[in-house]
């Protein structure tokens, strides 16, 4: 049989260069956005197991002993009492944002049209404005109206920066449940409030754990709001952790980075894994 020569366009093959030259792009811009998002985390992790007595890259030698020294107690009392406070912020910060956000998420996802349009905007407008600004202009209107810091007033800041991500995580589910499951409960005989309660938030529930998740952890970490709002007395785990830089360089700040990281990939996996048992049966 005669040989068969097989020969590809000059079009082909710059089709083919293209795509190869894509793919490369892909892969390398990839990798450089991985090591930058993963990498200070590595190092940060990597310093909490050193056995020097300051933060240094890379580690002098591996130990345990700053995450003993952290539970310790009365060693690390502050820093347990600062953790404490951050907390309670957060999870009432989570509950605050759960009985306003999801109401109104649910209230723009069912009005729709041009009044939902010109509304949202107003309940996302906390999400682009510098939480620093955000600060002083509370504390200066708060002075205004003879408020003094607090705890509660930080837990109220936190509410209306951190509210839209609950309002947002919500609303993305609410707009796939369908209006005619509603209307099927009515029909049946079943309340506004028992429809509500048996038929509209079981299913918004993966929507309000993802919107937990964001406040809390948004909530624990924020700094600026807090410096401005909160009272002497409340102190709280970031500035108590900035003021730990400042003074030695303490390891315990790495120990309590590295707890934290550990935490959010605990609740991670559990999210990861309970979310098929959240999903609704067909």
């Amino acid at each position: 049989m005669p040989e068969v020569i097989t020969r590809h366009s000059p079009g082909t093959l710059r089709f083919r260069a293209s795509e190869l030259g894509y793919g490369i792009f892909v892969v390398v811009a990839g990798l450089l956005a991985l090591v930058f998002m993963v990498g200070p985390v590595a190092v940060g992790l990597l310093m909490s197991f050193t056995d020097g007595q300051t933060l240094q890259f890379p580690p002098q030698g591996w130990s345990l002993k700053w995450y003993a020294e952290l539970f310790d107690p009365i060693a690390s009392q502050p820093i347990h009492t600062a953790a404490k406070n951050s907390v309670q912020i957060a999870l009432w910060t989570v509950a605050g944002a759960v009985v306003l956000a999801v109401p109104a998420s649910y209230g723009i996802a069912r009005l729709g049209g041009k009044a939902a349009a010109s509304i949202e905007p107003l309940l996302l407008a906390p999400l682009v404005m510098p939480s620093l600004i955000y600060g002083l202009s509370a504390l200066i209107a708060a002075n205004l109206v003879g408020v003094s810091p607090s705890r509660w007033l930080v837990i109220g800041g936190h509410i209306a920066i951190f509210g839209p991500l609950m309002y947002r995580a919500t609303l993305a589910v609410v707009q796939q449940i369908d209006p005619a499951l509603e209307q099927a409960s009515a029909m049946l005989g079943a309340g506004r409030f028992a429809t509500f309660r048996r038929v509209t938030l079981p299913l918004l529930v993966p929507g309000v754990l993802a919107g937990s998740f964001l406040v809390f952890m948004q909530s624990l970490d924020n700094v600026s709001i807090t410096l401005f709002l909160a009272d002497p007395r409340t102190t709280v785990l970031p500035l108590r952790m900035f003021q730990m830089i400042e003074e030695s360089l303490d390891v315990r700040v790495a120990a309590i980075s590295g707890v934290l990281i550990g935490l959010s990939l605990i609740v991670l996996l559990a999210v990861q894994y309970l979310s098929p048992f959240l999903k609704p049966s067909r």
